[in-house]
């Protein structure tokens, strides 16, 4: 047994996330809204994703000036952005921007469709921020900006936290700490966030911690799957029975702190296991196919997780999923698409699970991604950007619109930080606010766990019905 795995897969993942608390009836007693059944699943493109490859500039000023600063590049990709080529999109807030007129790459047909339906909005020029930032400001080193810009385990990080890396609770988990407190799910933590893809900030709060669902069920425990794919025996069951039993350390009398805290925390990790493969055991077929990519098989499992969640007591949950291969500095116009033909695959895919499911109105998807990238290229792909652009879906979604400020198409302008990299005019935590209101988050909880957004004026982001 691998020392590495066992305590990775045994501890940092599926065990970590279990914990009963008992709460006392006037913890009960808060603001948050508890009732009916929600969640929120982050897609998390990593490596950061070219927003300006995502929402493409239409009207033939803005397009001509995109396809100016970017020849080179956009030779390369064999017509596929070509203006007759792109899929021209409609906003309902047309009129916010005047003749500007924006379309969506050949790649994504299902999500035009799904914006044309209002199931789909773009947020635009989302990034992490301290302050509102100009152009001069950033030049002249006046203004306050998150730490390590451009580095991409920092600025996931402060996506998911607003710290740099090392960072050990995010606004997920910090979101579902007040769910917690207020009673939701029973005032049981286990299945509150979840995983498909590692165990990071985001999803840890104070209290709760992250449950790790692999594509067949949970995490598992290394050195018992070891066990289960030995040759057969004739007391193979009694044996893992037993080997359970060891790692639950039965009959544990030990009274150092450090060895019983592990103790429990391996038992309970093993009944939580346990209830969460018996409860996915009798979960219902889900019809809708889901494309064979990492991406697809991830969100069809958020699918089946959320379709077992009254067996797990769970009406108010937070999904991680995650796929990357966004770091276009080289060979964008070879990769990039492959990579936007995915997401639109899957997100449809999850769209039409939602819908089977009869939750489309009770479940929000959104992307996230370590920056944008730079509108200037580097040959043959794009450098490391700051603000990008970001996807919103669900049935409870004001679908159909852009919301957030556009920047122009061009270089020089208050939001260049150069080369055509974006100073975000929304930040993280404008972001996420209207996410955690909709999932039933008061005004006090959502400054606590998004203490940055004192720093900003009321964004008004509508991005719900």
């Amino acid at each position: 047994m691998n020392r590495r795995d066992f305590l990775r897969y045994s501890v940092a993942s599926s065990i970590v996330g279990t914990a009963y608390l008992g709460l006392p009836g006037s913890l009960t007693a808060h603001a948050a809204q508890t009732e009916g059944y929600k969640a929120l699943v982050c897609v998390f493109l990593f490596g950061g994703v070219d927003g300006h490859d995502l929402l493409i500039p239409f009207d033939f000023s803005s397009y001509n000036d995109f396809a100016n600063i970017r020849q080179t590049l956009l030779n390369r990709y064999d017509g596929a952005r070509a203006r007759e080529n792109l899929l021209p999109i409609t906003p309902e807030n047309a009129t916010e921007f005047g003749s500007r007129e924006f379309a969506l790459p050949p790649e994504m047909p299902q999500l035009k469709s799904l914006f044309d339906q209002g199931r789909v909005s773009f947020v635009s020029n989302v990034g992490p921020l301290i302050e509102p930032v100009t152009a001069q400001g950033f030049a002249t080193g006046a203004a306050r900006v998150p730490p390590r810009l451009f580095s991409h385990n920092d600025q996931q990080s402060i996506w998911q936290a607003s710290a740099p890396e090392g960072a050990t609770s995010g606004w997920g988990g910090l979101f579902a700490d007040a769910m917690l407190a207020a009673g939701a799910n029973n005032g049981i933590a286990d299945f509150f966030t979840l995983s498909t893809t590692g165990v990071g900030p985001f999803l840890t709060g104070n209290t709760v911690s992250p449950y790790q669902v692999s594509l067949t069920g949970s995490a598992g425990i290394t050195a018992l799957e070891a066990i289960n794919g030995s040759a057969p025996s004739a007391n193979l069951s009694d044996f893992i029975s037993m080997a359970k039993d060891r790692f639950r350390a039965e009959g544990f009398a030990g009274t150092n702190l450090l060895a019983r805290d592990i103790a429990n925390k391996f038992g309970a990790g093993i009944d939580t296991n346990t209830v969460f493969d018996a409860a996915r055991a009798g979960a219902p077929t889900i019809n809708t196919v889901f494309p064979e990519s990492s991406l697809g098989s991830q969100l069809r499992t958020v699918a089946e997780t959320m379709s077992i969640r009254n067996s797990l007591s769970a009406n108010r949950q937070i999904f991680f999923v995650g796929t990357g291969g966004f770091d276009t500095h080289s060979n964008q116009a070879a990769d990039l698409p492959a990579l936007l033909s995915q997401l639109d695959g899957a997100l449809s895919a999850f769209d039409a699970a939602m819908n089977e499911l009869g939750l489309s109105d009770n479940v929000t998807t959104f992307t996230a991604s370590d920056f944008g990238r730079t509108l200037t290229v580097n040959g043959d792909g794009t450098d490391h950007g700051w603000g990008g652009n970001q996807i919103v879906m669900g049935g409870a979604v004001r679908g159909g619109n852009i919301l957030g400020n556009v920047p122009p198409t061009r270089l020089g302008h208050d939001l260049d930080a150069g080369n055509g990299r974006l100073i975000p005019t929304l930040s993280v935590e404008q972001f996420a606010e209207p996410l955690g209101r909709w999932w039933g988050l008061s005004d006090t909880e959502l400054r606590s766990a998004l203490p940055g957004l004192s720093n900003f004026n009321p964004a008004n982001l509508r991005l719900f019905i």
